[in-house]
This record gives structure tokens, sequence and C-alpha cells, in this order.
């Protein structure tokens, strides 16, 4: 099922392997989403976040006949712009606007990067990365670490925090550890600003018939 007049529903550009499997682990809980499932083609910009950033319009513009729908998404950290995530977003949907999209295109800037999705208190995390049954648990390991401080729900250096706990837990770090968490963990869990815009925007773009 696609949406009005185009053959295809959902074209999405993101700026690394690690967050083409974080996206179609996602998109496939439409459940969970509470949206009908599209069919998503992703590709990956071989620029990473700056060429999602600066030139992700132009990489869209010859899908905009083709599909009801863009979505871009990067990292903050990533992308060479000390700008808010409010207003890096607002820069490439005005360029996706003016590309041909109009209002069929919406983008995603991870603060500070796609790692900081992965961190909610689900057990599910912990088995992922390799901590399920050690001791001391994910999380205090993290809080002996100083990556998190009492108080906090998410580690201030998210991805430098995955890739110690990785190699403290001697388990391969790979681009498919971000599907296995996409698909397991609780999507009701994340309140990141960036996921639930994705989320909402989703919902607003599938719902449920």
């Amino acid at each position: 099922m696609t949406s009005g007049p185009y053959p295809h529903d959902l074209v999405v550009l993101v700026a690394d392997k690690d967050m083409e499997f974080a996206i179609k682990g996602i998109l496939g809980r439409a459940q969970a989403l509470r949206i009908r499932e599209p069919m998503p083609v992703v590709h990956v910009h071989p620029e990473r976040d700056p060429g999602c950033l600066l030139r992700g319009h132009d990489f869209l513009s010859l899908f905009r006949n083709q599909f009801a729908h863009a979505l871009i998404l990067l990292d903050r950290e990533g992308c060479g712009q000390d700008r808010s995530r409010e207003t890096l977003e607002a820069m490439i949907e005005k360029r996706l606007s003016e590309s041909g999209w109009g209002g069929r295109a919406a983008a995603v800037v991870i603060d500070p990067e796609l790692e900081m999705w992965v961190w909610s208190d689900s057990p599910q995390v912990d088995a992922v990365l390799g901590w399920q049954g050690r001791n001391p648990d994910l999380r205090s390991w993290l809080k002996d670490k100083k990556f998190l401080q009492e108080g906090q729900a998410k580690p201030e250096r998210p991805k430098e925090a995955i890739e110690l706990a990785l190699r403290t837990a001697r388990k391969s770090r790979s681009s498919s550890l971000y599907d296995q968490l996409a698909r397991q963990v609780s999507l009701g869990r994340c309140v990141d600003p960036a996921f639930i815009k994705l989320k909402t925007t989703l919902q607003t773009w599938f719902p449920i018939s």
C-alpha cells in the first residue's frame, strides 16, 4: 500500500551503516510505533553527516516523483556545524521543500549522535551489549566510569560509552547491533526529542487506517 499517486512509500537518507541498520529496525516495528508499516528504501550518503546536512536535498531530489515521503537522518555531532538540532532540521527541511518535496519530507538530527537512542533502562540493552548477568550491571558500571552522573538517564558521551562497554564485555562492534537494539528495546522508553519527532512524523505520514 502506497500513499496517493506515488508508487513508493518512503525514501530515507542516512549518514552511515549504523544508522541504516537502526532505522530499518525501527521501521520494522509498525505496531510499536502505532503506524501502518511503510515499505522504505534506505540510502547511505557517501559524505556521511555533512553530506546529509548540506547536499541531502540534492541526493533525494531524484526520488521526489517516486516516493510519497522522504526522511533525512544524521548526527548533530558529526555534521560540522555548531548549531542546535532544531536549527539544523529547519535548514534541511527548507532545502527539501524548495527542491520539490514541499511538505512531504522531514529531517531528524540526533543530538549529539545515534548512540543517544541506545541508552534506555531496558534489560535488552544489557543483553545486546553483552552485559546480561555481569557484575556490576551495566548502569552501575557506567556510573563507576563517570559516563553517567547521579540522576541522569543517559550518558553524556553515548558513543564512547557503547564502545568501551563492548570492549569490556569482549563483544565485537558491528552495525547489526543497532538493528538488534532497534528491534528489541521498548520504543516507548525513548524520550529523546529527535526520536519523538521521528515517531510523530511517521504517525502523521502512515496512520493506521
